[in-house]
């Protein structure tokens, strides 16, 4: 998982989760660090009882959430912030309603609740502070909608409000070059900065090479002696053959040690 989610799980989901409760005003019944009854029999033990479930390490919680909920939400993928508060919508309301509302403040069909490349591309285009906001909102005007909010609506806000802090203060610390390859996936976009670095500098001795050759061409008709238009090629050449040399060294000194950790690198 990328830097954000220890924090998003530090400061935000298990705070607001807390320990074990059973309300009896709450749908979702027996509750363990946010995990229900029915999620843990689902995803820990299929014969799960509620004194298990108060018994669950915090450690299952996590994996459940890391799992079942980001993993589907393509955490590693969204922006810093909307990655969190999109991640804690959908343990709270279910990753479903989190996807699609994803999409719907996208402006995307919301039919579907995946979230595909289409959606990270169109993540890409829009201001994370922004989307963050309109994730909250929505978020807010939907749970004021449930009947239970009378019950749970002080707590919900309060919650909502503080992820909404916690996902801007993310999404202001972020790399600001984190996302500027079109939203893809890190291992893509770095692949894919140097594949096209590698054309670029390809490109620029192929067109060396050929700008030799047509000057040789035009020496050779004018008349030229043969040892200029010789030393026109060795120049040309030799222009081509220092742009990528430079690129090689440049590439190798941009190489990680194998002492960082992924996140450095």
């Amino acid at each position: 998982m990328q830097s954000t989610y220890g924090t998003a799980m530090r400061r935000g989901v298990f705070p607001h989760e807390g320990g074990y409760s059973n309300h009896p005003d709450d749908p979702g019944g027996p509750t363990n660090h946010g995990i229900t009854l029915a999620v843990a029999r689902r995803y820990w033990k299929a014969d799960a009882t509620a004194a298990d479930l108060r018994a669950m390490p915090k450690s299952v919680a996590e994996d459940i959430y890391r799992r079942h909920y980001a993993a589907p939400l393509r955490y590693d993928d969204l922006p810093a912030g909307v990655d969190y508060c999109v991640l804690d919508y959908g343990i709270h309301s279910g990753v479903a309603r989190a996807g699609k509302v994803l999409r719907r403040v996208l402006g995307l069909p919301d039919h579907d609740w995946r979230v595909t490349d289409d959606v990270l591309r169109a993540v890409a285009t829009h201001d994370a502070p922004a989307l963050i906001g309109a994730v909250c909102d929505e978020r807010l005007a939907f749970l004021r909608r449930l009947k239970t909010w009378p019950v749970f609506g002080r707590g919900w806000a309060r919650r909502v409000r503080e992820v909404r802090t916690l996902a801007l203060e993310l999404a202001r610390h972020a790399p600001a070059q984190a996302r500027s390859d079109g939203g893809l996936p890190p291992s893509q976009s770095q692949s894919t900065r140097r594949a096209a670095q590698g054309a670029t500098v390809g490109g620029i001795a192929a067109a060396s090479a050929a700008a030799a050759a047509a000057a040789a061409q035009q020496a050779q008709a004018a008349g030229a002696k043969p040892a200029v238009v010789a030393a026109i090629v060795v120049l040309a050449v030799a222009l081509a053959g220092g742009a990528w040399l430079w690129w090689r060294r440049r590439r190798g000194r941009r190489a990680p040690s194998h002492g960082a950790t992924t996140e450095e690198q």
